[in-house]
């Protein structure tokens, strides 16, 4: 059995008081967990200002005695429910066989380097460690997430760098992309325009993938110049885990629909979600937890009003996150499991 638990402070203020918040909040929760023969493998963090808040985050005791020993990202998309930091786990009964590489520049490698070269850079540092592991993009590489800071410059770039990687290692629009969401994001890297996470699953083979589709409501991406699949289904020895891709308001021809009206992009974007999870044999209920992201965070209320009511049983967390389309107000993407 897998837990997807989303954990926020409940006060507000000083960066440091939070963490030690959490650090209780979260050593109690995972107590519980132990004791009914679950794990944490895996943690993703959210913040509201990385290049203040990452230091006190590494060097305080949440993440010495307990995220250290995992898997862990680390991104700026600050959380909307006005909190500084915002904190996703996973917990399980088995051991979870992936990898995961949260890859990030240094202010030395960044420095005088556009968002082509520094997709380039972290791709071929990626590569390298499959390469020693024995492992290969195309085949052991189920999702990724990339993160560009002041995406309406540095997405273009990004696109073009990913394109080119893609097809030197034989990902076509023939053969299949991967799973993947390209959001606003910074790192602790004050100049890094682009930070990428990867999640690899050494045991598998292609057969075990299925690339979902869903035609009728949103078109192949390749249509429009980018390389990623709508969604991918991966079938393991712990049963199907359904990757959804960052999904918003489009339509079959790839066009952006109800410009402007927040409320009706949710719910266009979360029947294409739907419609992908159909694809693969799953459905709504299947969904362990929502990434939501705004581009205007004004928007938060009309949002989160829309899934209390929609789906008033997955958790979610409301980010601020610019989408890669200047008309897409909000984007989501999801992990159901079956």
């Amino acid at each position: 059995m897998h837990r997807h638990t989303i954990f926020a402070p409940k006060g507000r203020g000083h960066f440091i008081e939070r963490l030690g918040e959490l650090r209780l909040a979260i050593g109690q929760y995972l107590d519980e967990e132990k004791a009914e023969g679950r794990l944490l493998r895996f943690a993703k963090i959210f913040l509201s200002d990385a290049q203040n808040q990452y230091e006190d985050l590494t060097h305080s005791a949440l993440f010495a005695d307990i995220l250290a020993h995992v898997p862990t990202s680390v991104i700026e998309q600050p959380p909307l429910d006005g909190s500084k930091i915002s904190i996703m786990l996973k917990t399980s009964e088995e051991e979870i066989p992936f990898l995961f590489h949260s890859i990030r520049l240094t202010e030395e490698e960044t420095r005088g380097a556009n968002s082509y070269i520094q997709t380039m850079l972290i791709f071929n540092k990626y590569l390298e460690q499959m390469k020693a592991l024995g492992l290969t993009l195309k085949e052991h590489c189920v999702r990724t997430w990339i993160y560009v800071a002041d995406i309406d410059v540095n997405y273009e770039g990004m696109v073009r760098a990913r394109n080119d990687i893609f097809r030197s290692q034989g990902l076509t629009p023939d053969t299949h992309f991967i799973a993947s969401t390209g959001i606003g994001g910074f790192s602790q890297t004050r100049s890094e325009s682009v930070a990428i996470d990867f999640l690899t699953f050494p045991g598998i083979e292609e057969s075990d993938k299925k690339y979902l589709q869903a035609l009728d409501n949103l078109n192949p991406t390749h249509e429009y110049g980018v390389s990623f699949e709508r969604g991918t289904r991966l079938h393991t020895d712990q049963g199907q885990t359904f990757f959804i891709s960052g999904t918003a308001s489009i339509d079959k021809h790839g066009k952006a629909l109800y410009v402007g009206d927040i409320q009706r992009q949710t719910g266009r974007l979360l029947e294409n979600i739907s419609a992908l999870l159909h694809d693969g044999g799953a459905t709504m209920r299947d969904v362990q937890y929502f990434y939501v992201y705004l581009r205007d965070p004004s928007d938060r209320d009309v949002v989160e009003s829309f899934l209390r009511k929609a789906y008033p049983d997955i958790p979610y967390v409301l980010l601020q996150g610019k989408v890669c389309r200047p008309e897409w107000l909000v984007e989501m993407e999801c992990v159901a499991m079956k």
